[in-house]
């Protein structure tokens, strides 16, 4: 991935822009090329690619929600794991999300499911796979954006203190082992999807126990309540 293409928030850009000179990077960037040149419709659009980073930079992570891979339905994806655009339907697995909040914290399920609030708090919505083909599930795993987002949970592991890990479902419980949980919080369950939620996820009270791991620590807990769409800056 050529340097001078790479829009990177700058703080993140000084720990994660060696990573991607790599030649697996370079690789990875030929083929999104290749799969663009080809016809394919790649999501989230190039210049979001990397927008949980610059909605969170390095220092203001407090929690960190592990994804998979982006929505693969034209209009969803815009670079924030269970995110969407406002006005986008919300999907199965956050509306699950926004019923263990609701039970949890008892803040009234919103009206769209865009997460950019949250982010701009402190929660790294971060997918391991930053992009997808049209309609094609899992269509860019093990193209090289794994290893890239391990490095970012390795970063964030080693150089900062006192996170909270959300890690739901097998694939991110997997992608968390590197997480050394004396430094960190690591909170596991089943992922909120409706095959798997009512197997742990809907009661886990994962979001007060972020928040109250916060506070333990001197830190400001999540607000996870969203403004009204209507209220929405949505740029």
């Amino acid at each position: 991935m050529p340097d001078d293409h790479i829009k990177l928030e700058a703080s993140w850009k000084a720990r994660v822009g060696e990573y991607l000179q790599r030649d697996d990077m370079q690789a990875l960037s030929r083929f999104l090329r290749e799969r663009h040149a080809a016809g394919a419709r790649i999501f989230p659009p190039a210049r979001q690619i990397f927008a949980a980073f610059d909605a969170t930079p390095f220092d203001a992570v407090d929690v960190v929600i592990l994804g998979q891979d982006p929505y693969h339905g034209a209009g969803q994806a815009h670079g924030l794991c269970f995110s969407v655009l406002p006005g986008v339907p919300v999907p199965p697995s956050l509306d699950n999300m926004f019923k263990e909040i609701q039970r949890d914290l008892g803040i009234a399920r919103p009206d769209h499911g865009y997460l950019v609030p949250w982010a701009r708090r402190g929660v790294l919505l971060l997918n391991s796979v930053l992009t997808v083909e049209e309609g094609r599930a899992g269509s860019h795993q093990g193209k090289g954006w794994e290893g890239f987002t391990d490095h970012v949970v390795d970063s964030l592991n080693r150089e900062r203190e006192g996170l909270v890990f959300l890690l739901w479902g097998a694939y991110a419980q997997a992608k968390g082992k590197v997480i050394d949980t004396r430094r960190h919080r690591v909170l596991r369950t089943t992922h909120p999807s409706p095959l798997s939620a009512h197997r742990g996820f809907l009661g886990s009270g994962h979001f007060s126990a972020a928040n109250d791991y916060l506070s333990r620590n001197g830190k400001t807990p999540i607000d996870w309540s969203l403004p009204p769409r209507a209220q929405l800056d949505a740029a």
